[in-house]
């Protein structure tokens, strides 16, 4: 592996960062070996983070000579995007850690999304997230990986998490992304909506984050076995989407993937209203006259 720190220079954002790593390694293997980038970029040792209070951490200098990434263990895929995370932080030299010379990264950090403009914390943490992302999931990659899934499902999710040796979630996000139907999937945790991430044409979620899963939804229903997704079936969109009132109802599915200690994945599947002629437009307006005027 070739690349070194020199080859970074210059590079602040997670998308340049990852650009350059991807410039430098072309031929960068799947799974990404996480480890060997660290050791080329910097990082001395990665350890074990013996604690329930942080996720993951980094202990370096204000130069950024070198590093120490330290890692809760777990599952492999979560480590993995631990790691990366962390990496991130590193290679960011605008990043500044709340203590001296090291970053300390909570499980809630791991999945922030978005940030406050006013809270730096939480920008640097969106930022290492990006990266991680990015970088484990090269986008080059993860298109042609795609191009085998059409019709939106969560088995191509678990596919994803497997070949990129990612968690279930950062496939999610990555699904959702680049998946040319207008999908969103929502985590659910103890029947209550947890988080959601949707494709930028699909509408916005109703459901707040906290709120219980709706019981409509085929989350309730009994019949799901653990770790196998669900079929996919129609839900009433007023579930989980506006619907104004005077336009078409468009089409949503749900399908339901349980996961362990009480958590869930739910894909919603928005298939686009039908486009009236101007024939049905003339007759629709027609009617809507005749009734308000009191005409039969």
């Amino acid at each position: 592996m070739p690349i070194s720190r020199k080859d970074l220079a210059d590079a602040a954002s997670p998308e340049a960062l990852v650009k350059r790593i991807l410039q430098a390694e072309p031929n960068l293997q799947v799974p990404v070996p996480i480890q060997e980038l660290c050791a080329r970029l910097g990082i001395l040792r990665i350890e074990d983070l013996d604690t329930d209070a942080f996720e993951g951490g980094l202990v370096t200098d204000a130069k950024r000579s070198d590093g120490t990434i330290l890692a809760r263990r777990g599952g492999e895929p979560r480590r993995r995007f631990t790691i990366a995370h962390e990496l991130g932080h590193f290679l960011m030299a605008h990043h500044i850690p709340d203590q001296p010379d090291r970053f300390s990264c909570k499980t809630s950090d791991m999945l922030r999304i978005t940030a406050k403009a006013d809270d730096p914390r939480q920008r640097r943490e969106v930022e290492a997230n990006r990266f991680a992302s990015l970088l484990l999931m090269p986008p080059h990659l993860l298109r042609g990986g795609m191009t085998a899934f059409r019709e939106p499902d969560l088995q191509h999710v678990l596919a994803l998490a497997r070949e990129f040796a990612v968690g279930k979630e950062t496939a999610a996000r990555a699904y959702v992304q680049y998946h040319a139907e207008r999908i969103a999937i929502v985590v659910a945790g103890n029947g209550r909506v947890q988080r959601c991430y949707r494709s930028l044409s699909f509408p916005a979620i109703v459901c707040a984050v906290g709120s219980p899963v709706p019981k409509q939804s085929l989350f309730h229903n009994s019949s799901h076995q653990p770790s196998i997704p669900s079929d996919i079936a129609g839900c009433s969109p007023e579930l989980w989407i506006d619907v104004k009132r005077d336009l078409h109802v468009p089409s949503l599915y749900e399908q339901v993937y349980l996961q362990q200690s009480g958590f869930a994945m739910i894909l919603l599947r928005l298939e686009p209203v039908r486009e009236e002629s101007a024939e049905e437009r003339r007759l629709e307006e027609g009617w809507r006259h005749r009734f308000h005027s009191g005409r039969r």
